[in-house]
């Protein structure tokens, strides 16, 4: 199908968005990358008076190291976090599941802060983001204010941004020498993930002195994995362990069903592919 009409601005800074987000009200939309919004646009899901397309805005694009964190401008190209040597190294995870994100075309057109945004619940940075701790920026009328992960993720597709808000940034701690490992079952190459689970653990002779894990596509939101965590820490990283931890990964869950598999089996899916996480990133 043929997108509704409508009208287009392209502000060149992130004040200038803001205007035109004001302006226009509920009337408006903003585009990223646009690989999850122009199918909702094509289907007349949603049929805005107005887009804002934040690509010309360049002080949202780019990776820096921001003392205890990495920051990822909101624009940033999935294929530029995922090639980063500075997210490679203190943040891990992310570059891991950026992996697994889609096909290479939509890593270069989509954008790191328009996925995290969208908040599907399907989503492949979600959940390594939320394990990670990350910290999102977002201005408005008002400033800048910061949002912690846990606090993100509200709902389906809906985050703690404002109607007259925009993602700028997201800080992720860094997690320097720990191990880190994204594990997605898909039918096919490239889907959405049945279930995926998102591991980063630090490991100190031989023990999980601390794990953070996240769940993906268990809930109308990412999850953490808390009881797991909980049960690893002080654990050996041995099979036997991580496999008993890994029993508590459906605690706390709310799998959906549809054709792609029922909430037992996604409950299933999520112990088994917790396990494999915890050990690759543990090894």
């Amino acid at each position: 199908m043929i997108p509704a009409a409508f009208d287009y601005v392209a502000p060149t800074s992130v004040e200038d968005a803001l205007a035109a987000l004001a302006q226009h009200g509920d009337d408006a939309k903003i585009i990223a990358g646009g690989q999850s919004l122009l199918p909702v646009l094509r289907m007349r899901l949603n049929a805005p008076e107005m887009v804002i397309d934040l690509g010309r805005i360049e002080s949202l694009r780019g990776v820096r190291d921001d003392g205890d964190a990495i920051v990822v401008g909101a624009m940033t190209p999935h294929s530029v976090v995922g090639s980063d040597p500075l997210v490679a190294q203190h943040a891990a995870l992310v570059a891991k599941a950026v992996e697994h994100l889609a096909d290479a075309q939509v890593r270069h057109r989509g954008t790191f802060g328009g996925a995290l945004a969208h908040a599907d619940p399907a989503g492949d940075l979600g959940a390594p983001a939320l394990a990670l701790g990350a910290e999102f920026v977002v201005a408005g009328p008002g400033g800048s204010r910061t949002v912690a992960a846990d606090d993100f993720f509200v709902d389906l597709f809906e985050t703690a941004i404002g109607e007259d808000e925009i993602l700028t940034e997201v800080r992720l701690p860094k997690r320097t020498g720990w191990g880190a490992h994204y594990e997605k079952f898909v039918r096919v190459a490239h889907q959405w993930p049945i279930v995926a689970v998102a591991a980063t653990v630090r490991v100190e002779g031989g023990v999980i002195a601390e794990a953070r894990i996240g769940l993906t596509n268990m809930g109308s939101t990412p999850l953490r994995a808390r009881a797991v965590e909980e049960a690893l820490a002080g654990q050996p990283a041995t099979e036997d362990a991580v496999r008993a931890a890994a029993e508590h990964a459906t605690e706390g869950t709310n799998p959906p069903s549809d054709l792609n598999g029922d909430a037992d089996y996604r409950r299933h899916l999520a112990r088994v592919l917790t396990r494999r996480a915890i050990l690759a990133a543990a090894s």
